[in-house]
Order: structure tokens, then C-alpha cells, then sequence
């Protein structure tokens, strides 16, 4: 970093400061208000310093450093503010790198900050010495190392810029200790360019009029709406395009609440899990307008046969996405709050209804063969849809949904249901079990004023089950609906439809959650009896603090529709 050096000439508004008060500073003028993290020696000069901000920067104690980072990307993906991390060096920083890479994947802004030792034992395998940037350089967006005092407000100002322009991401700042504990003048500017960076491309006029003339000649058209609507702000956008283009409009799994799922336009979830009509009808497409989603496998299927008889127009602010994996016959690039008017602006208003009709032909289908069986089975244990189900009208499907991954991901993602924007916080791209606890907390500190509900299999709980310790200690009320089925549920699916039935390693043997709940001071209740869980539902949502609602459901239940690898998503299975 170029930054002058402290001299004769510092004035009262740069008072001099060590460097792990600039750092907080710094943090303070970014607008942070949590963090999310855990202390060790090469960070302990920063944890001193924030013993005297306590009042102005909220910490959270968590019980892991990956449940640092999830906890980070939970608070960032309801707020819509940049998630903010501590961590000591070593194998404190090296256990946050599921997490950076889980927020590359899913593009969700984060600052990890984290200590290093002296800047003269570099190079030396001192005591808990890693090469952190070099090990983090393929899951951040940018990373570097501190090791002056005098840079440390610049490169967090320019962490911020980067982790929150354009396509987001995961940023570190790896700050060596001598620069934690030097002095200097503090000075700090925000940053709003770099030379050479270009977060927002600008869109081409010729494409924006090329995309309108094929909207306005499309017969079948699909809108698919990715998170990129979400992470632009664009949900007012989207709306006003669907309302004028008439269109039917599809969801991948991040894109889920950027339109509400009770609009007369929404015809489902697109992908390998996804609602059997925007799947089914991909063949039938004249048009798609991929808007903030970047073809993900898991919607796509075989790209060789997704939309093939179809032209694709493709809004995305990161350039790299285009082309990618679908070939895009008109690329928009830019940010889609800005791309979006512009369409909108240009097309006729259309009324598509009996196009959506087709759809709705599906749901029926779908609703009789798959979703009925689901959410009222006709006897047995109960079922893990109607599990989603029967909490999702406890709260008027107006909760923020947490989840962790596995079949509970894909029920919860199927019936839930959403009447607010950034109203889902999964692991989409990376799929990391494990993911939803932290998270959930995460998310009740960004979104304090909404009730927070995660679903969390037996498998994913006992990945990061020790944050159930930051729970207790920072009083965070969340709601844990655990779907208890003694399977690994997923990869058992796959056993069974595709490796006939050898289930190698996949069955549980789990403790008692009600000891452990109780333990650290959550609410607890288990059900078995379908009679049983109404109430149940209701004593969790009613209670004042956290609570784990174990709920012990059918061992081998499977989530339908389902694609299977590698085919066309036309050929979805419903049973």
C-alpha cells in the first residue's frame, strides 16, 4: 500500500492511533455494527482495542472460526450490508476457508480480517504462521497483507469497496501484529474507484434493443430470476418488467423471495429439485431472459438440451458469466437495476395468460402426483414436507428461512413460501452442511425485527452443533427446526434410486438433541405423532428465546420432482 509515512505534520483531524484502533475505526466509517469472530495471539492487539469500542461494535463469540464466516454471510444476505469477520492466524484463518469459498460460490460480501505474526518472522514457520493470502487467493475476490500501520485504513477502505461493488464477494485483510500494535496518524477515505477495475459494465444499446425487439415478438417466454436480483436491489424493477411484459417468471434457488411466490406470474423453482412446470416447459420455450443467475448445473441439467429450441437473452453484471456454460444469443451486461428500465421502457405490454395457463396445467400435475403425497400423507411417520409445511402457516410464510443443505434444503425451499424480498439464506453453489446454524444466527442479528426459522437435518446440525454455545451466550433467538430422519438424507436418495439401495455409510447413530439442547439453554420439544406437531409448532413460535423443535420424521422419504444428472431438465422425475 502507498501511504505516506507520519510526520511532523499531522494535524488534530489525524490523531494518532495503533493500528488496531484504525483498524476499528476504519470499520466504524464503513458503517459496521457486528462482528462476527474469534481471538487468538496474532490477533489478541485487536481484541485489546476493541475492549474500549464495546459500546459502538457489537461481537459475537462464536465457537468456531468457519461459523464466523457463515454467521457473517447470514447477517450480510438479509441486511444487504458487507458481513465482518475476526480470526487469529494459523489454523484460525485457515478454518474460515470453507466459508470464503461458500461466499465466492454464492457472492455474498464479506471482510475477513485476520492476524498474522511479526512481519520479521514471515518466511520462518513461526507458531501459527500459514501463508494465508497465498492460500486464499482461488476462494476471495481480493486479498492481501498489512504490514505497515500506516496502511491499514486504506486497504480496509479499498476490502469494503471491493467486497460490496459490483458482483460481490469475499475480501481478506491478513494484518501482520506489528502493524496491529504500531502507531501513526489515522486518516481514512472511502473509496469509489480503482483504475482498472470496472465493477459495472456498461450495457450495449444495440443489445437492449435487440433483447426488446425479441420480447416483444416472443410467443413463449420465460423470465428467469436469479440473486443477482436480489444482491442489485432490483426487485421494484423486476415487478414493474413482469408487470408490462406479462410474462411467466421462474426462480432459481438464490433468486427465491425476489418475487413474491403468491403472484399470479410465478410459476416455480427452476432446477434439479425444482416445480415440475418451468422445467417441463424449457423444451417448449421460444424465449428465455436469464436475469442475475449465472446457469448454475443444478439448473440447467444438460446444458447441451436446456432451452434448445429457444433464443436466451442473458442481464448479468459480471461479464464472465456470460457464455459461460449457455451461449447467450443477446448479452446484457450491467447491473440489472439499471438494464431492467431499460427493457421495460422499450417493450409493448403483453398479456401472456394463456401461456401461463400451460403452467398452471403443470402445478396440477405436480400438485396431485408430488405435493399432495408430501404435505398430506395418508399415514406413517411424518413426512418432512409437511414438517415445511405446517411451520410455513404458522407464519404466514413470512419468516426469514434459513437452511442447511440436504433433502430439508429442498423441502423447506419447495414449501415455504415467501411475501418479503431477502427472505432465504441457503448454501446454494457450494453446498456446504454445516452452513445453516451459524447462519441463522447471523441472520436474526441483520434482521432483528423479523422472526428467523432454520430447518437443519440431523447430519448438517452435528457439523457445526457447537454454536449452539453462541446461541446461549449472545441470546440470540432463533428457531431451529430439526428434521430428524437418522440418515445422511441426500446422498442416501442417491443410494437408493441409483445405486440400488446400498446405503455405504450413510445411516446415523445420533445423540439425544434434548440433552444438548437444554444443555445450552435452548427451549426444546420433540414429535413423532403427525397429531402432535401443529401444537408443537406453535409452542416454538411462541416462545421467547431460542428453541430446537426436533421433529422425527420418515427415514427414507425423497424429495420429487428430481432431474437426474446430467439428463435434460425436460426429463424430470416425479416419482
Amino acid at each position: 500500500m502507498n501511504t505516506s509515512s507520519p510526520d511532523a505534520r499531522q494535524t488534530a483531524s489525524e490523531p494518532l492511533m495503533t493500528g488496531s484502533q484504525a483498524l476499528l475505526e476504519s470499520f466504524l466509517i464503513e458503517g459496521v455494527d457486528t462482528l462476527f469472530g474469534y481471538p487468538g495471539g496474532a490477533i489478541i492487539p485487536v481484541y485489546d482495542a476493541l475492549y474500549d469500542y464495546r459500546d459502538r461494535l457489537r461481537h459475537i463469540l462464536v465457537r468456531h472460526e468457519q461459523g464466523a464466516v457463515h454467521a457473517a454471510q447470514g447477517y450480510a444476505r438479509v441486511s444487504g450490508r458487507v458481513g465482518v469477520c475476526l480470526v487469529t492466524s494459523g489454523p484460525g484463518a485457515t478454518n474460515t476457508v470453507t466459508g470464503l469459498a461458500d461466499a465466492l460460490m454464492d457472492s455474498t460480501p464479506l471482510v475477513l480480517v485476520t492476524g498474522q505474526v511479526g512481519s520479521e518472522l514471515l518466511g520462518t514457520d513461526a507458531f501459527q504462521e500459514t501463508n494465508f493470502v497465498g492460500i486464499t487467493q482461488a476462494v476471495t475476490k481480493w486479498n492481501c497483507q498489512v504490514k505497515r500501520v500506516e496502511d491499514i485504513p486504506a486497504a480496509i477502505a479499498k476490502a469494503f469497496y471491493v467486497a460490496r461493488s459490483g458482483r460481490p464477494g469475499p475480501v481478506v485483510v491478513d494484518i501482520t501484529k506489528d502493524a496491529q500494535c504500531g502507531v501513526a496518524p489515522f486518516r481514512y477515505e472511502k473509496l469509489v474507484s480503482i483504475r482498472s477495475y470496472v465493477p459495472v459494465p456498461q450495457p450495449d444499446p444495440a443489445c437492449i434493443e435487440e433483447a426488446a425487439r425479441l420480447i416483444n415478438e416472443a410467443q413463449r417466454p420465460l423470465v428467469m430470476a436469479g440473486q443477482g436480483v436480489l444482491l442489485g436491489n432490483a426487485e421494484a424493477e423486476l415487478q414493474e418488467f413482469l408487470a408490462k411484459s406479462g410474462m411467466p417468471v421462474a426462480s432459481t434457488l438464490l433468486g427465491l423471495s425476489a418475487v413474491p411466490t403468491d403472484s399470479p406470474q410465478y410459476v416455480g423453482m427452476l432446477g434439479m429439485h425444482g416445480n415440475y412446470g418451468p422445467n417441463i416447459k424449457n423444451r417448449d420455450c421460444d424465449l428465455l431472459i436469464a436475469i442475475g443467475m449465472r446457469f448454475d448445473d443444478r439448473v440447467t441439467g444438460n446444458p447441451a438440451h436446456f432451452g434448445e429450441n429457444a433464443k436466451v437473452i442473458h442481464l448479468e453484471i459480471d461479464p464472465a458469466e456470460i457464455g459461460k456454460i449457455i451461449q447467450a444469443d443477446v448479452p446484457v451486461a450491467g447491473n440489472v437495476r439499471e438494464t431492467l428500465p431499460l427493457l421495460t421502457a422499450r417493450i409493448r405490454r403483453r398479456d401472456h395468460g394463456d401461456w401461463i395457463a400451460e403452467f398452471r396445467a403443470c402445478d396440477r400435475i405436480e400438485q396431485e402426483r408430488v405435493i399432495q403425497p408430501a404435505l398430506h400423507p395418508a399415514g406413517g411417520r411424518i413426512r418432512m414436507g409437511e414438517a415445511v409445511d405446517t411451520v410455513a402457516r404458522a407464519y404466514d410464510n413470512d419468516a426469514v428461512l434459513v437452511t442447511d443443505v440436504g433433502q430439508q434444503q429442498m423441502f423447506a425451499a419447495r414449501y415455504f413460501g415467501f411475501r418479503r424480498t431477502r427472505s432465504l439464506v441457503t448454501s446454494g453453489g457450494l453446498g456446504t452442511m454445516g452452513f445453516g446454524l451459524p447462519a441463522a444466527i447471523g441472520a436474526k442479528l441483520g434482521a432483528p425485527e423479523r422472526n428467523v426459522v432454520l430447518f437443519v437435518g440431523d447430519g448438517g446440525l452435528q457439523m457445526t452443533i457447537q454454536e449452539l454455545g453462541t446461541i446461549f451466550q449472545s441470546k440470540v433467538p432463533v428457531k431451529i427446526v430439526l428434521l430428524n430422519n437418522s440418515f445422511l438424507g441426500m446422498v442416501r436418495q442417491w443410494q437408493e434410486l441409483f445405486y440400488d439401495s446400498r446405503y455405504s455409510f450413510t445411516e446415523l447413530v445420533n445423540p439425544d438433541f434434548g440433552l444438548i439442547a437444554r444443555a445450552n439453554g435452548l427451549g426444546y420439544r420433540c414429535v413423532e405423532r403427525r397429531e402432535e406437531l401443529a401444537d408443537a409448532v406453535a409452542e416454538m413460535k411462541e416462545s421467547q428465546g431460542a428453541f430446537l423443535l426436533e421433529v422425527r420424521v420418515e427415514s427414507e422419504d425423497n424429495v420429487f420432482p428430481m432431474v437426474p444428472a446430467g439428463a435434460p431438465v425436460a426429463e424430470i422425475r416425479l416419482e
